[in-house]
């Protein structure tokens, strides 16, 4: 087994970091609350950043601006 430990306490410290993760996530997504102005974010992000050119677009752009 890795590091030499056995299976059973292998098993014992997965699960235990395992819960642990998942009890820090819910208590993070419980007191800040990431998640409650995710629409209004992507919206004020959608207004603000320039929208992207494909590559086609770009190319001809550049060409305009150059020629």
């Amino acid at each position: 087994m890795p590091a030499g430990v056995s299976w059973g306490q292998y098993l014992k410290f997965l699960g235990s970091a395992m819960v642990a993760m998942m009890a820090g996530s819910q208590a993070v997504h419980l007191y800040y609350k990431p998640l409650e102005d995710l629409p209004v974010y992507i919206e004020r992000e959608r207004q603000t950043t320039p929208a992207k050119l494909t590559p086609t677009e770009n190319a001809t752009n550049t060409n305009q601006a150059v020629g």
